[in-house]
């Protein structure tokens, strides 16, 4: 292991070995079970080609209980053959007998990919890695696999059976997935070059403000750039009169809570914030645009950062060494109002380290045919914003103590 502090792909011997790895494959599905968006079955190909020597059994999820596209991974096991150029073979079952014998049976090469995980209740409950270790599934998979691969970034923040569990009893390590994002999340938040900026934008305030809060408090970034339904609560913490349709919108939310966090924030790091100078309404669909000062309680809804925002935000982005960008500058998907989002991911394109949040932003990217101009685009959600808010991820803290106990036992 180099100065890494969780274990890769490149620390074991995969040949001929069995590989147990979780995956994110959870994709955005239409009423007919068809998946829209199967980029995260993309994102899981090279962890899968590096582990061509091997026999691997995929674990993953499609959505939660309740919900409408709750379903089997047989639609993910057919794109994820296409993709791979093999079969990747469904099985109907997670720790049953038929899973078991599948696994026993395999040969090197092989791919086989599990029945949705949540399909089994006690997925879903929070315990920690030695409590799921003791859990079925975990007792039943892991006398048939040889290692345990963590590449499933997305829902690391869960300390759920499929992500936790097997930790404790095989060797674990992080696919190339995981690697990436913590490798590119860890030199955008410490170690990337600087100036580092964040550009924070979105509806998700309470996120953007605790990311806010973090990268400054610890100097992980030089200035935060704030867009969107953030930017809006940070104006009126500011003391800008916002417009009550704004002011109302954000209520509805549930954010007004988050005017007193933000003005905090503004206290303490004033000079590292910088905020929107003019803005542009929504007048019946058209953009209409009004220098903050001149807002007042009759405004119309603010939809985009004005021009004259543009121009300086995309300023200081393109001079930017490492540049995060997680949140839409607006409503970007009307074409009026997507002028700041779009401005704002061309001038990151110009930083020598870029990072695009989940979301959002990562399909205005797409859109823009613009991911390649990109260092790293992240899976995760939830999880991502937690890692830049400074929560630590039950996920990787199980990736770290798996690899401490295999340098110690190699120590023997």
């Amino acid at each position: 292991m180099t100065s890494r502090n969780f274990l890769t792909i490149d620390d074991f011997d995969t040949h001929g070995k069995t590989i147990l790895v979780r995956v994110d494959l959870n994709s955005p599905m239409d009423p007919q079970g068809n998946i829209l968006d199967d980029m995260r079955i993309r994102s899981h190909i090279a962890t899968l080609k590096d582990l061509e020597d091997a026999k691997v059994v995929l674990l993953a999820h499609q959505s939660r209980p309740g919900k409408k596209d709750f379903t089997t991974m047989k639609p993910h096991a057919n794109l994820m053959s296409k993709y791979l150029g093999k079969q990747v073979l469904y099985v109907d079952d997670i720790f049953g007998t038929y899973a078991k014998t599948r696994i026993a049976s395999m040969e090197n090469g092989d791919v086989i990919l599990l029945e949705n995980v949540r399909f089994y209740s006690e997925e879903s409950l929070e315990r920690s890695p030695s409590e799921q270790a003791k859990t079925y599934p975990v007792k039943k998979l892991a006398p048939f696999v040889d290692i345990f691969l963590n590449d499933a970034f997305a829902v690391s923040h869960r300390s759920q059976l499929s992500v936790v569990g097997f930790t404790e009893v095989l060797p674990t390590g992080a696919g190339r997935v995981m690697e990436k994002e913590l490798t590119s999340l860890n030199r955008g938040i410490k170690g990337g070059e600087r100036p580092t900026i964040f550009v924070l934008g979105g509806a998700k305030v309470d996120d953007s403000l605790r990311v806010a809060e973090n990268v400054l408090a610890n100097g992980g970034a030089d200035r935060v750039l704030l867009t969107g339904v953030v930017a809006n609560v940070a104006l009126a913490a500011s003391g800008i009169d916002i417009g009550k349709v704004n002011l109302d919108f954000i209520k509805s939310q549930g954010y007004e809570d988050q005017i007193e966090k933000a003005k905090g924030i503004l206290a303490k790091f004033k000079d590292k914030v910088g905020l929107p100078r003019d803005v542009a309404l929504n007048d019946n669909k058209k953009r209409v645009e009004l220098p903050v000062s001149e807002l007042n309680s009759d405004s119309l809804p603010i939809n985009d950062i004005g021009l004259e925002t543009i121009v300086n935000f995309t300023s200081e982005i393109e001079s930017a060494k490492t540049v995060v960008l997680n949140g839409p500058a607006g409503v970007s998907e009307v074409a009026d109002f997507a002028l700041g989002t779009h401005e704002i991911i061309k001038a990151a394109t110009k930083s020598e380290f870029s990072i695009i949040g989940g979301g959002h932003i990562s399909a205005e990217v797409e859109h823009l045919g613009l991911a390649h101009r990109f260092s790293h685009i992240s899976t995760g959600g939830g999880a991502l914003i937690d890692y830049l808010s400074g929560v630590k991820l039950p996920g990787v803290e199980a990736l770290k103590a798996a690899a401490k106990r295999y340098e110690e036992a190699k120590k023997i």
